[in-house]
């Protein structure tokens, strides 16, 4: 793996290979255990990310890391039972024809996610809920798994599903005024959702719909009705990229602290589509290189730790505030190695080759403020 984490702040030759960020941000992170939903994530972030580079080192560690799933894993509590078996990277890293001793696990655990409660629409809900609880975030943990299920298996059914899933979600969570995605419903009371228009969870709605425009033949008749959404939420996000190139916490409102996790799985689908060809025109890769540029020139000290993640957030607040704007602001405050971040900044690294950035800038100073502010935003030339 990459070299290991350095002692504290040291001064680095700039700029940083992007390959060798993206290891080195793993690296730093998996000091703890990787058995949260965030771990596996990020897990599949490098699987991702070793497979378009070819590099078979890297893959035989993920495959080490996947083989201590289930039985040698401390599991937490999981919303979703795949997360035993390493989740969207184990589904992953099959799909691609390693690892197929695990087929009969792989099977066991996409049928425990085909046959999971669903509300009257379908819609998966949270675990050992009745009261229909569904939320966006859990497009993340569903399509993915079942779309490389599916083609690791040979069972369309699966594909369909994941389809369905990311389609209903979208859908359901759809604001029709500017595009965007709230995070979840029937928190606060039957029927009603949530107010926001929250990074991650945009982040986690698009990078769904980005799966399976990457997964999806162009021949496939499952691909129109996502092609269409992922363009539409496209348009949607990109007028709210921010000048240093990042998305706010609440994404429409100008006056909200730049998040840097929902800004990684944007970039990431941004660079999808790119590569797919489905988003055509300069504004798609400049907004991609000024976004990978962002990140790394404000959210990636030169320890490698990283800034401006929002904490685990779904529909916070208490009484009248809860699941408004303002706790969605006010009740994660982000910190420094916040977890939640390491993902989705690998993945927005491996869209760096695409955008000619084969290194970056990191930031000059360590962050001294809680969150991206104007007062201490670490300006770097973009010349750099």
């Amino acid at each position: 793996m990459a070299a290991s984490e350095p002692e504290g702040i040291r001064t680095l030759p700039q700029p940083i290979e992007t390959a060798s960020l993206a290891l080195a941000l793993f690296d730093r992170y998996q000091r703890n255990e990787m058995k949260d939903y965030y771990g596996v994530m990020s897990i599949y972030a490098l699987a991702r990310m070793a497979d378009d580079r070819n590099d078979e080192s890297i893959l035989n560690q993920v495959e080490a890391m996947l083989r201590r799933f289930p039985d040698e894993i401390d599991h937490p509590a999981y919303n979703f039972p795949s997360y035993r078996i390493g989740g969207i990277a184990q589904s992953f890293v099959m799909s691609q024809g390693r690892m197929i001793d695990r087929r009969a696990l792989l099977r066991e655990y996409a049928e425990e996610m085909m046959g999971a409660p669903r509300d009257e629409a379908g819609i998966l809900t949270l675990i050992n809920d009745s009261g229909n609880l569904i939320w966006i975030d859990a497009a993340m943990a569903a399509t993915p798994f079942l779309l490389f299920a599916g083609q690791a298996l040979g069972e369309r059914r699966y594909v369909k599903e994941a389809v369905n899933q990311a389609v209903l979600m979208y859908d359901e969570f759809l604001d029709s005024q500017n595009g965007l995605l709230h995070q979840c419903k029937n928190f606060i009371g039957p029927g009603i959702r949530s107010e926001d228009h929250w990074s991650r969870g945009n982040g986690w709605g698009y990078f769904a719909l980005a799966e399976l425009l990457r997964g999806l033949a162009s021949e496939d008749p499952l691909r129109e009705e996502v092609e269409w959404r992922f363009t539409d939420l496209s348009e949607a996000l990109l007028p709210h990229q921010s000048p240093r190139g990042l998305w706010r916490q609440e994404i429409p409102l100008s006056s909200a602290w730049e998040e840097s996790s929902g800004t990684g799985l944007i970039l990431y689908g941004i660079g999808v589509g790119v590569s797919s060809g489905v988003l055509k025109g300069s504004r798609w890769m400049s907004a991609l290189q000024r976004g990978i540029r962002g990140l790394a020139r404000y959210c990636i000290n030169l320890d490698y730790s990283i800034e401006n993640s929002c904490p685990g957030t779904l529909c916070p607040g208490s009484g009248a505030a809860k699941g408004t704007v303002e706790a969605y602001l006010t009740s994660a405050a982000p910190y420094r190695d916040e977890p939640h971040g390491c993902a989705p900044l690998i993945l927005a690294l491996s869209m760096a080759d695409l955008a000619g950035l084969s290194s970056l800038a990191l930031r000059p100073t360590v962050q001294s403020t809680p969150f991206l502010s104007d007062e201490a935003d670490g300006q770097v030339d973009d010349n750099a």
